[in-house]
């Protein structure tokens, strides 16, 4: 069980405004670990599309980040990092992931393309939640801001499961033929 103790700086929630920045800190925290963790898997990534995507989809962090500062600003606060353990998560099984793959460049794509998707889909469930607890606090332009976010983590989400067969099928096909050259 995580201790209070273990998060300096983090004060007890007393309500449901002080439960939505901390979430919304906690997504700021995420968003800052996925943009650096993308910025390494492009450098990993050879395939054209997938490292298009990630291309696109840093520059989109980026600007998810100001749009979160944004938030924070509408609300009186400090944008403040919350460490989000779900992030820090998937970021260490996908370094697990490359290393492991490091030799078999298709198999390495395939894992990138899958720790991507995997955290399109926090990122969309963390919205969905925050847009939520914003619509009910009345923070009209932090829903605006935090829609945003959510429609380009739903637009990625989608690119990504598109290539994904071309992925596997490119991984699938390079197995077979090391397979064959090994006979």
């Amino acid at each position: 069980m995580v201790q209070l103790s273990e998060r300096p700086g983090t004060k007890k929630i007393a309500n449901l405004r002080d439960k939505f920045v901390y979430e919304l800190g906690g997504i700021y925290d995420a968003e800052h670990r996925f943009l650096e963790a993308q910025q390494l898997m492009w450098q990993c990534s050879q395939h054209n599309q997938l490292k298009s995507l990630l291309e696109t989809h840093i520059r989109e962090t980026e600007q998810q980040i100001r749009n979160l500062e944004q938030a924070f600003s509408n609300l009186g606060q400090q944008p403040q990092r919350v460490t989000c353990d779900a992030a820090a998560g998937l970021i260490s099984d996908a370094q697990k992931l490359t290393l492991l793959t490091a030799d078999s460049p298709k198999i390495l794509e395939l894992g990138v393309a899958g720790a991507q998707a995997k955290v399109e889909q926090l990122e969309i469930a963390c919205y969905r939640g925050l847009i939520k607890v914003a619509q009910s606090l009345g923070q009209n332009e932090v829903v605006k801001l935090l829609q945003q976010n959510l429609q380009q983590e739903e637009q990625t989400a989608q690119k990504i499961e598109q290539h994904m067969p071309q992925l596997l099928q490119e991984a699938k096909s390079a197995q077979s033929s090391s397979g064959n050259k090994s006979r």
